[in-house]
């Protein structure tokens, strides 16, 4: 299968990602147990990082290897990790919008929209209820929590 430079470059700024919110999510389990939405998230986050490396795999390209596993420090508590999936899916789709701009090639594009997709239906309404739930029974967040607009 034919790529480009660019192509290459897309993926693994994408890869890089998907390693960095699998090792966070699955740093905040490890930290607090094993408590959703992480648990389902981290699984999500290596399935998109697997198909990310079926891509590489088809192009016969070599991927990163996986610089965040264990290197990422703990949250100092549940609300803030909930804020941090909040930030990072956010984050997550303003890249994914930048890629898609930097490549034509269909594979990629068709892969990178179901991930986008994927992290802003339903992990970022995930994350955004972990955070509701952290703020107190009665579904109030303190102001110090950022909730940006759905």
């Amino acid at each position: 299968m034919t790529h480009d430079v660019k192509t290459i470059e897309v993926l693994r700024e994408a890869l890089d990602d998907e390693y960095r919110a699998r090792a966070t999510y699955q740093k905040v389990i490890d930290t607090f147990g094993p408590l959703r939405p992480f648990v389902n998230i981290v699984e999500a986050e290596d399935r998109h990082a697997q198909a990310l490396l079926a891509l590489f795999a088809r192009f016969g390209v070599e991927p990163p290897p996986d610089k965040w596993a264990g290197r990422v420090p703990a949250p100092p508590d549940l609300l803030e990790a909930c804020q941090a999936g909040v930030d990072a899916e956010i984050e997550n789709e303003a890249m994914y919008e930048r890629l898609l701009r930097q490549t034509e090639h269909p594979d990629v594009l068709a892969v990178m929209r179901r991930l986008q997709q994927a992290s802003q239906e339903r992990h970022l309404p995930a994350f955004r209820r972990c955070l509701e739930r952290m703020g107190g029974a009665d579904g109030t967040v303190p102001h110090a929590v950022r909730i940006p607009p759905s």
